[in-house]
């Protein structure tokens, strides 16, 4: 099994050598796909020295930023894993997740999986109430309209079979990203999985880039996505049905 890890990066020079260091620690057969979104800082010099140090990263570099969404786009293109997680460039996620996350579709059980901040975990840092409630109300309209019941919608961590990652054909260019996906997945014939993760998540004075305008955008994306035709594409042929799709690998 590969691993494809696609990291949207846009002004991370305070973090990106220090995630990339996390990531490489994790036990797989990986490839890291670092999207530079038109970063203003130093950002596009630390991938070029991390590419140089470490043969299973690949840069790929926007001339103009086109967001989150256009990020993950490009990089989705781009993958030759089998597996494809999506990881952000601060420190929020926590990489030491990934065998948690990879194991629902390594045993055959899942197609998608999604790393819940929400379901019960042992210890987490307190984060701020609007952020984490707004959270909640847009996962709750998106279920409404997808007929899904998950606990966050709007949560990093989304792992696909490499074939559901690249069906998908992102338009967003926002952090409406998340819903759309959320909506493309619930209109494909795949299992879809929550497992809860560790959760770090920054204040705004530390650096977070979420606000309230990005909740307006968020909520209609999940009216406009749950309309929308699915892009054209071949049949998934789900492994959501107890077959182990790949064996799980090691460097």
């Amino acid at each position: 099994m590969k691993l494809s890890i696609v990291v949207p990066v846009y002004n991370e020079e305070a973090t990106l050598a220090e995630i990339v260091g996390r990531v490489l620690e994790q036990p797989f057969d990986m490839e890291i796909v670092l999207v530079d979104d038109g970063s203003k800082d130093r950002s596009r010099e630390i991938m070029a020295e991390l590419s140089e140090r470490h043969p299973e990263i690949r840069c790929i570099h926007h001339a103009q930023n086109k967001g989150k969404g256009g990020a993950l786009s490009t990089g989705f293109e781009a993958v030759t894993g089998d597996v494809v997680l999506v990881q952000d460039a601060d420190l929020e996620y926590d990489p030491c997740d990934y065998s948690k996350l990879l194991a629902p579709i390594l045993e055959g059980k899942a197609d998608v999986v999604y790393g819940s901040r929400f379901r019960k975990v042992p210890v987490g840092r307190v984060h701020a109430f609007w952020h984490t409630h707004g959270n909640r109300l847009l996962t709750l309209l998106s279920n409404m309209f997808t007929d899904l019941h998950l606990s966050d919608m709007e949560t990093c961590y989304k792992v696909f079979r490499s074939c559901v990652a690249k069906r998908l054909d992102i338009q967003s260019r926002t952090f409406a990203v998340e819903p759309e996906v959320t909506a493309k997945i619930a209109k494909m014939d795949v299992v879809i999985f929550e497992v809860p993760i560790s959760y770090n998540g920054r204040d705004y004075h530390e650096g977070k880039k979420i606000g309230l305008k990005d909740a307006f955008i968020a909520l209609w994306a999940i009216v406009r996505w749950r309309f929308a035709k699915l892009p054209d594409g071949p049949p998934i042929e789900t492994v959501g049905k107890g077959q182990p799709v790949v064996p799980a690998a090691t460097k």
